[in-house]
């Protein structure tokens, strides 16, 4: 007797012609209701009929096929990422993962780790995807928007520090965000700030702009920053705690919220009172910040809606030959709590 993980191996793979000759259709039929077609129409009743059968036998559209007969698929290429994010980074992939879904895209996380520029632009034109959404972990040039538009991408946006020609970018004021947090705290009284800098891999590419706009911010003021590397490990904050006095720091910017309570705790058990003898910010507003005595100051990071991002997406996809369009995201601002 055979195992029927062995039956089940032998079994031919169901076709669209199979799904036909049960549903008592053409095989073009098929085709239009299984892809959703809207330029054709076809009854409820057989819509429902080719959709029992196509269940009944087990078939699903191929979508190499598929994407090969129209040219482009209906897939979203999104770039997996390099570094760690944190919550407010992780909500918005998911809101814009669920919008795309909802206009019907299909999304796809690429593994792009170790690829750089133009390799990972061909790379991802491998896939055919009819949109790539690049969040700035592989700097896109305009050789590989090039690449990815003559692969059939109709498509191509970016989100960065800087635009790319010929793709829709939405540029990311990194600097806003240490620029604000520094003028609360010069604002305030503070006068020798430190600005923790994660020693993690990657996150250079948003830490160093937060570091020069803290800097800018106090240009002129008689406020200093100190740059503060900083792993994010009990440890490492320990040791920083430890020579706090010693470095005559009065208040830190502590890249987020999540280094920021890190940080806080490693002060407080070194004897270190916040905010009296320290003040403490951090920035992405999160919820366990609220909950913390006393609670944590932080920037206020207004991000794009998933929702929105989702929209022009799609709205790109339809009009493939109008303008790039560049919009600027990361609009923030202080909301101070007792930590400050």
């Amino acid at each position: 007797m055979r195992k029927p993980t062995e039956q089940s191996a032998e079994r031919p793979v169901p076709t669209s012609a199979d799904v036909a000759r049960l549903a008592g259709v053409s095989r073009a039929t098929v085709s239009y209701v299984l892809n959703n077609t809207a330029a054709v129409r076809i009854s409820e009743p057989t819509r429902r009929r080719v959709r029992e059968a196509a269940e009944e036998l087990g078939y699903v559209p191929h979508a190499a096929a598929r994407s090969l007969r129209a040219g482009h698929s209906r897939m979203v290429l999104l770039p997996t990422a390099h570094v760690p994010i944190g919550p407010l980074y992780s909500q918005f992939f998911n809101e814009l993962q669920w919008a795309l879904r909802r206009l019907d895209y299909t999304v796809v996380q690429y593994g792009s780790l170790g690829l750089e520029a133009d390799e990972a632009a061909r790379a991802w034109a491998e896939l055919r995807p009819v949109a790539v959404v690049s969040l700035g972990h592989v700097q896109l040039t305009p050789q590989g928007v090039e690449i990815l538009k003559r692969s059939g991408a109709k498509a191509v946006i970016t989100i960065g520090s800087e635009r790319v020609e010929g793709a829709h970018a939405l540029v990311m004021d990194q600097g806003r965000v240490g620029r604000v947090a520094a003028e609360h705290l010069a604002a305030v009284g503070r006068r020798r700030i430190g600005v923790v800098v994660p020693e993690e891999p990657g996150l250079e590419m948003f830490a160093e702009p937060r570091l020069a706009g803290a800097r800018q911010a106090v240009a002129g003021t008689g406020a200093t920053v100190v740059p503060l590397p900083l792993r994010y490990e009990e440890d490492s904050a320990n040791e920083l705690a430890g020579r706090w006095r010693a470095l005559g720091l009065d208040a830190v910017f502590a890249y987020n919220d999540e280094y920021a309570m890190l940080l806080m705790r490693a002060l407080q058990d070194a004897g270190i009172s916040v905010p009296e003898e320290t003040a403490v910010v951090g920035s992405d507003d999160l919820l366990l910040g609220r909950l913390l005595r006393p609670r944590l100051s932080t920037v206020r990071i207004d991000m794009v809606i998933g929702r929105h991002l989702a929209e022009l997406v799609d709205n790109a996809v339809r009009d493939p030959e109008s303008v790039p369009e560049e919009r600027d995201l990361l609009a923030s601002r202080v909301v101070r709590r007792e930590s400050s």
